[in-house]
């Protein structure tokens, strides 16, 4: 049900957040440790040659490692945030060259990527308590109409380094509505999530996995790819635990988008089963990526092949 009577907040000018901090620090950290290595190494090296110059090229040296740090620790253009963001971006174009839609990548190394439909929602916390607990990157297709409610979960995603993703301002079967709404329901929720604090979106859901011709060539002019799934967890259906631990780790193989949620409904059965999909994939060799990361290692065929039927599915 659509949040009502919600006073929306005017952010003002955005600053980092305390999460955000915290990360550029520990990242600046690990930096400083291997250029704290590198310049020893280069002071071992300098003293062995003799004379006053090798000291004097070392301490050059130092100042320009930190410097160097603190560029990449931080989010400019010269950062490694900005130059993963551009590869990322770059893997979407390639993609969207091939196909306007994606449902899974290829099958190059052992990655799968976890997708979270119709947040955020109560639960999205506690989802993204037990994402950082064990470190596993995911991707989330937001609903607009949550936004005014829940956006301190949006905030949290993004301070979490996630990728957000466009899922309809209304959650509305595109194939049910004229172009000039569709496009209406892809571009305002672009636009609130922008406005949030997230980067405009390059990946788009349909929900329920609905869409025509119509919304990929309005999804073309936005440069967004459409990312549906080739492993449905159907937690939506609220099958228990261990089915939709059974559902996940039984049909996953290198290349795999898992559709869950983390709105739409008690999502308390999906929160339960992240940490043993999560132990029982990585005990199976397979490593978790966002979806641009997927597709940026693992790039996807050109044929995307559908099971019949699958632009109707009750999921998303």
């Amino acid at each position: 049900m659509r949040p009502i009577d919600v006073i929306r907040v005017i952010r003002g000018p955005s600053r980092p957040t305390e999460a955000q901090l915290r990360h550029r620090r520990r990242r600046a950290a690990a930096l400083a440790a291997v250029a704290a290595a590198a310049l020893l190494l280069g002071l071992v090296v300098g003293a062995g040659s003799g004379g006053d110059a090798p000291k004097a090229s070392g301490e050059a040296t130092a100042v320009g490692w930190y410097g160097h740090l603190r560029t990449l620790a931080g989010a400019g253009r010269a950062s490694l945030d900005f130059e993963q963001r551009a590869q990322e971006d770059a893997a979407i174009d390639r993609a969207l060259a091939l196909t306007p839609f994606v449902r899974m990548a290829g099958r190059q190394h052992p990655l799968v990527a976890l997708t979270f439909d119709d947040g955020p929602s109560p639960y999205t916390d506690r989802l993204l308590d037990e994402l950082e607990r064990l470190h596993v990157p995911a991707t989330f297709f937001v609903v607009g109409y949550q936004l005014p409610a829940f956006a301190p979960q949006l905030q949290r995603e993004i301070d979490l380094g996630l990728t957000v993703g466009d899922h309809t301002a209304d959650h509305a079967n595109l194939t049910r509505l004229a172009p000039r709404d569709q496009r209406r329901e892809i571009v305002e929720d672009a636009d609130a999530l922008h406005s949030y604090g997230a980067p405009w979106p390059r990946l788009f859901r349909p929900p329920y996995g609905a869409y025509d011709a119509t919304t990929h060539a309005l999804l073309g002019r936005q440069r967004m790819l459409s990312v549906l799934w080739s492993v449905d967890s159907e937690d939506y259906t609220r099958p228990g635990v261990d089915a939709i631990v059974r559902n996940v780790v039984e049909a996953v193989q290198p290349g795999s988008i898992v559709l869950m949620h983390d709105g739409g409904g008690d999502r308390t059965q999906t929160i339960a089963a992240i940490p043993r999909i999560v132990a029982q994939l990585r005990r199976d060799g397979y490593r978790f990526a966002s979806v641009p990361r997927l597709l940026l290692e693992n790039p996807p065929p050109q044929d995307q092949q559908l099971p019949s039927g699958f632009n109707s599915a009750g999921a998303g």
